[in-house]
């Protein structure tokens, strides 16, 4: 069946291409209101393309924001059923002076095709709808269920979608979820991304008098507040790296043998990071590597410090007012809201006279990983060992997606990142590309995933 299924795909690979490109001509900007109508236009195409692909019960749902496109096909009874997650909208394209090609122009130059949104996400969400085109026109079924979820604001956080998930979680209810939207570790070199951290910001306020004081009239006698604050901030670590707040690792899965080992193919070199960013040691948690402290451990990180006179020269004053922001990354288990209430109680539990401390809780992202012995996980593997002839390694990011976890939590079903983005094919940036060779090698990974699900069913 697959050799069937790529040789259609082989057959119609220009015109599937040339739809592409259709598609990266819609400037879906969600984060400029004056593309309203474009991110309008770009639903209605990406809702016309699964119905040309031979999906039904195509739906332009409307959410607080930008729409969501949902489409189905469920015409194989006994088998599971798979998910789509993905995304129609862009990035800005400026600074646009960059741009060696017109961002909205697609173009196709050494096996690269250059457009605002190419890689991110509409080259790789577009792989889906080609592969159940070509299952459809050459044997009349899917070996899979499928459902599609396509939203229009991934670019400015999803802000709408965890609530429309959970309003439609019936009628997106699936066996397993799966998203095309990170990348392979390199060339010819497939990834699996198993997780992902979560994150908690929030703002620490300390109020000292009721306005700035004369530093020869009061300085000695009233509690400065930058002088507090400098106490609780080096109060969240220990001398070795590790966060100082009691319970902050109470829930933290620890890493298995088995991950410890799948990550020294990823490992990067800690000499050529020091390197790069010119400084002479690196600094950390104790006994982890630098992909595990980046990964797969949780951290809080002071990201900005304000108080006082901030212009040129010095004001001798004792302020009235300082504060920082916290953004902490967290793995899996931890609870973004359970971890800020362990910051707030080791603020008051820390002695500060004479200031009062207020958090202000702002950011709030839950982490997220599906284990890599997962039978979904397996079946991606091994589909992407039959197209590439290697087996994927194992990745986690220290970044944060919280869409990811909302869907796997609020669904109850693993979720597969089935990557076919190249590191260097400038996401976000000027001159995004997409490497064709992926295209091809991603409608082929889909097809044999889809197989190997409908028999993990038999």
């Amino acid at each position: 069946m697959i050799e069937t299924i790529k040789n259609y795909l082989n057959e119609q690979r220009d015109q599937h291409i040339e739809e592409l490109m259709q598609f990266l001509r819609i400037p879906s900007i969600s984060a400029v209101a004056e593309h309203q109508s474009d991110i309008n236009r770009c639903a209605e195409w990406t809702a016309q393309s699964l119905k040309q692909a031979g999906l039904e019960n195509i739906e332009i749902m409307a959410t607080g924001g930008h729409p969501v496109v949902y489409a189905d096909w469920l015409h194989a009874p006994g088998k599971p059923t798979v998910l789509v997650y993905g995304h129609y909208d862009v990035q800005p394209a400026e600074p646009l002076e960059l741009w060696n090609t017109p961002p909205f122009e697609p173009v196709i130059q050494d096996g690269k095709l250059f457009g605002r949104g190419s890689t991110d996400d509409k080259g790789q969400l577009l792989l889906y709808a080609k592969v159940i085109e070509a299952f459809l026109r050459t044997h009349g079924s899917l070996p899979v269920n499928v459902k599609f979820c396509i939203e229009g604001e991934e670019e400015i956080a999803s802000k709408n979608l965890p609530a429309f998930v959970e309003k439609y979680k019936d009628k997106l209810q699936a066996d397993t979820i799966v998203l095309s939207d990170t990348q392979m570790q390199g060339p010819g070199k497939p990834a699996l991304m198993y997780g992902l951290r979560g994150l908690a910001g929030f703002e620490i306020t300390v109020d000292g008098a009721n306005s700035d004081l004369h530093s020869g009239l009061f300085g000695g006698a009233v509690q400065n507040p930058i002088h507090a604050l400098s106490k609780l901030l080096s109060s969240f670590h220990d001398q070795n790296g590790r966060v100082a707040v009691e319970g902050f690792y109470d829930r933290v899965i620890e890493l298995s043998d088995k991950e410890r080992e799948a990550f020294k193919q990823v490992e990067p070199d800690e000499s050529k990071v020091r390197s790069d960013l010119h400084v002479e040691t690196l600094y950390g948690e104790n006994g982890f590597t630098f992909y595990e402290q980046t990964t797969s451990r949780p951290t809080l990180e002071i990201t900005s410090v304000s108080g006082g006179f901030q212009g040129e020269g010095i004001k001798p004053i004792i302020p009235n007012r300082a504060s920082a922001k916290i953004a902490c990354r967290l793995v899996a288990a931890q609870v973004p809201e359970e971890i800020m209430d362990a910051v707030e109680h080791h603020i008051h539990a820390l002695s500060l006279p004479g200031v009062k401390v207020t958090l202000d809780r702002q950011l709030r992202g839950n982490p997220f990983i599906t284990p890599i012995d997962e039978p979904v996980m397996v079946a991606a593997a091994e589909a992407y060992e039959d197209t590439y002839g290697v087996w994927p390694v194992y990745t986690r990011s220290g970044g944060s997606i919280p869409i990811v976890e909302v869907l796997g939590r609020v669904l109850d079903a693993p979720v597969v990142l089935l990557g076919f983005g190249l590191p260097g094919e400038n996401l976000h940036a000027p001159n995004e590309h997409f490497h064709l060779v992926n295209w091809d090698k991603g409608t082929e990974t889909i097809s044999r995933f889809w197989l190997k699900l409908a028999a993990m069913y038999e």
